[in-house]
């Protein structure tokens, strides 16, 4: 099947009457790499604002956790950054429940080998991501609350309120990461075209680094915005004194409009025709399976 929206490239595989033949028209393979490779481009733009959270993870949640009252005894300290673990251990726990529950439960009822459309478990994760925002929002709003019942003001100055309280975005983000990490590397490996599957590893660690300097980008942006606005950075060094709040609500809002506009483009996507011998091989084993089942019976 051809892409509707990139069929006007299959005018360079026409040969028309005066062709030079220094310079013959393309060949269908080489238009069909081509739209391949444009049609996966079109997906990795709008990655890039569901990539700006790997930043938000190891940055401003560890900021964030610093202001926190993070004591566990009379003794021990819990390190703000160690949070991130959860999102590690989120992930270890859900990729084999999804594997083992998920995939097979809902390969019964739609037949898809994957269980789902490879672009429909990105959309699931960037949704989950979307969730998180509003987690992150509201647990924000609920420390600067705090903040202004206790009159803290210094930038040392600990929030008498549970770092743990930041524990339910990292689950989240952690639940989002098995759906869009993992969908993001089978889409980008699956549908690069048979004799260029290295892109595919280019393209999904391009987005990681592109997450990075996005969000450093946004940051930016909404430093100079804000200090010419009321004088004051939303996302200064003293976040008892700032609105990261505002910062969470910008990220929310414009990971929702891209969530929107990203539905509107896999609904268009074509992809690659299925690998036939691993298709194939899926095949024979769900036959065999059944045999056996069969001869149990």
């Amino acid at each position: 099947a051809k892409s509707v929206s990139l069929r006007f490239l299959d005018k360079a595989a026409i040969k028309q009457e005066k062709t030079d033949a220094s310079n013959p028209p393309c060949t269908v393979t080489q238009v069909e790499r081509n739209k391949l490779v444009l049609g996966m481009l079109g997906i990795w733009l709008l990655i890039i604002i569901p990539s700006n959270f790997w930043a938000v993870e190891v940055t401003a949640f560890v900021k964030q956790g610093t202001t926190m009252e993070r004591n566990l005894g009379p003794n021990f300290q819990i390190p703000a950054a160690s949070l991130w673990s959860f999102v590690v251990v989120t992930i270890l726990i859900c990729v084999p429940i999804y594997e083992c529950y998920f995939v097979p439960f809902m390969r019964r009822r739609t037949g898809l080998h994957r269980g789902i459309k490879m672009l429909h478990r990105i959309a699931i994760g960037v949704a989950i991501q979307i969730m998180a925002a509003a987690v992150m929002f509201a647990v924000e709003i609920r420390r600067m609350k705090v903040i202004r019942e206790k009159h803290i003001t210094g930038a040392k100055e600990v929030v008498p309120m549970s770092i743990f309280w930041l524990l339910p975005q990292h689950v989240l983000l952690g639940l989002a990461n098995t759906f869009l990490m993992a969908g993001l590397l089978e889409f980008f490996y699956d549908q690069s075209p048979e004799e260029m599957k290295v892109l595919g590893t280019a393209f999904y660690t391009s987005t990681i680094a592109v997450g990075k300097y996005s969000n450093s980008l946004l940051v930016f942006m909404i430093d100079k915005f804000s200090r010419k606005m009321s004088g004051k950075s939303w996302i200064g060094n003293n976040l008892n004194d700032c609105h990261l709040d505002y910062y969470y609500a910008l990220l929310f809002v414009i990971s929702a409009f891209n969530f929107a506009v990203f539905l509107w483009v896999q609904r268009g996507y074509i992809y690659k025709k299925e690998n036939t011998t691993e298709v194939n091989e899926f095949e024979i084993v769900r036959a065999e399976k059944t045999e056996s089942q069969v001869g149990k019976a």
